[in-house]
Formats: structure tokens, C-alpha cells, sequence
């Protein structure tokens, strides 16, 4: 891809994803300005390692989505760091009402998102992983290996994992999802 050096690309690359990359940020941080900082690292990163994306490996979105779980790990370990609460302020852009207005709003509509990623929380990290990809995100199986780097079978045993051990949990602790009742 030549996001990097084609304005045009870039736009409408951009536009098709920016709703699903902020979305998926959006469930896993509530602050709004960290969604849009974070969101624009994803892009960022993207136009830096566009000759990496193999469509043969999997969709775009499974790629972002790969280039977002990284993004925000590395944003976990950075904030996990800082010590003074306002190094965190630092050197953000100022967010005018709209944006924030418009952040604001993804924040409310990912509610039920992030209600069922805390009932999620204590799978082990690879069914969570892959379930979150898959159920909450949207990505079919192989393209949540992709973004995972795992084989797919794997993504599929750590899927079926996940969701057996989500039938132990009573289903009042999070939104009416529809994988939940598959699975139960």
C-alpha cells in the first residue's frame, strides 16, 4: 500500500476504517482525548508500515485492529510509567467542543462494549484476546489470528474456550449480547 505517499489513498483509507479503529479504542479507554490520541497513532502507524500489510494474510481491519492492540499496550506500559499525573496532559492537542462532543458520544454508544470486556476480564489472556476481536470487534476467526499472530485453528480452540467459560457466568452481569446466548 502507498498510504504514505498518496494523499488520496490515504483519505479514503482512512474514512473507511476511522469509525471501527476510534470504536474499537473507544471500548478499551474512556478518556476522549486518549481516543483521539490513540486513534491517530493507529493511522499513524499505519501509513509508517503499509508495505507490511499482506492481503493474503487477512483483511484491513485485521491489520489495523493488530496495529490498535499494540498501539494501546504500548499507551498502557507508557501511562503505567508516568508518575506525575500531568506529564499526561502534556503536549495534547486542545479538543474543541465538537470533538469532544463527538468523542463523547462514541464513549456512550461503546457502553455495552465495555460492560461485556469487564465480564471478559478474567478469561485468560488468549481466549480474552481472541473473543474480543471476534465477538466485540467483528473480525471473522482468521483475520483475529492475523491480528493476533497465532495459526487460526489456535484462534479457534482459544474462541471455543472463551466462550464455555463465559456459560459459568451469570448472564446479569453484562448487556444481551448475541454470542453470549449462542454459546450458552
Amino acid at each position: 500500500m502507498n498510504l504514505g505517499r498518496d494523499p488520496d489513498l490515504f483519505e479514503a483509507f482512512y474514512r473507511r476504517h476511522v469509525r471501527s479503529v476510534t470504536g474499537f479504542v473507544a471500548r478499551r479507554v474512556t478518556d476522549p482525548h486518549l481516543v483521539d490520541d490513540l486513534t491517530t497513532e493507529v493511522f499513524l502507524a499505519a501509513i509508517e508500515g503499509a508495505d507490511s500489510f499482506q492481503p493474503s494474510r487477512g483483511s484491513e481491519s485485521a491489520w489495523l485492529f493488530g496495529i490498535a492492540r499494540n498501539v494501546l499496550a504500548t499507551e498502557r506500559r507508557q501511562a503505567a510509567r508516568r508518575v506525575d499525573k500531568l506529564l499526561r496532559h502534556a503536549g495534547r492537542r486542545p479538543l474543541d467542543v465538537d470533538d469532544i462532543s463527538r468523542l463523547e458520544e462514541q464513549i456512550d454508544a461503546e457502553r455495552a462494549g465495555r460492560a461485556l470486556q469487564a465480564a471478559v476480564a478474567d478469561l485468560p489472556p488468549g481466549p480474552r484476546a481472541v473473543i474480543e476481536l471476534v465477538d466485540i470487534d467483528g473480525l471473522t476467526v482468521t483475520e483475529a489470528a492475523v491480528a493476533l499472530g497465532i495459526p487460526p485453528v489456535t484462534a479457534r480452540v482459544r474462541l471455543h474456550r472463551a466462550r464455555r467459560q463465559l456459560k459459568a457466568v451469570p448472564t446479569g452481569t453484562w448487556p444481551d449480547f448475541d454470542f453470549v446466548r449462542e454459546a450458552t
